[in-house]
């Protein structure tokens, strides 16, 4: 066949590549993870102090959307009793009215029996 089955595409450009110092390699990811760390370190803290606040102001809404539910029951039952009363009143006048007809016709009653 044409050159053999195991050769990889890759080699030979790895010979080409220059050596690598491990030492300078370790050094600068040492400059870089210090360079970065104090950032990372600060949005962590900021991240977390953010979800804390969050997780406060969900808390907060949850009480005031009961508060809410409570207020809109109070507000009900306040048109309850205000719709009661004015049903109330009602039945009042048409007892009045009532009574009035019946001493309207008692009188009637009289006047014809007086004829």
């Amino acid at each position: 066949g044409v050159g053999s089955s195991d050769a990889s595409p890759d080699e030979g450009v790895v010979e080409d590549l220059p050596l690598i110092d491990e030492k300078a390699v370790e050094q600068l990811t040492e400059g870089l993870v210090s360079y970065y760390l104090p950032d990372l370190q600060r949005s962590k803290s900021a991240l977390q102090e953010l979800t804390q606040n969050q997780v406060v102001l969900l808390e907060t809404l949850e009480q005031e959307i009961s508060k809410f539910k409570e207020c809109n029951s109070i507000l009900d039952l306040d048109a309850l009793f205000s719709e009661a009363k004015h049903y109330h009143n009602k039945l009042v006048n048409i007892r009045n009215e009532m009574m009035m007809l019946h001493e309207k016709t008692s009188k009637l009653k009289v006047s014809v029996i007086k004829y």
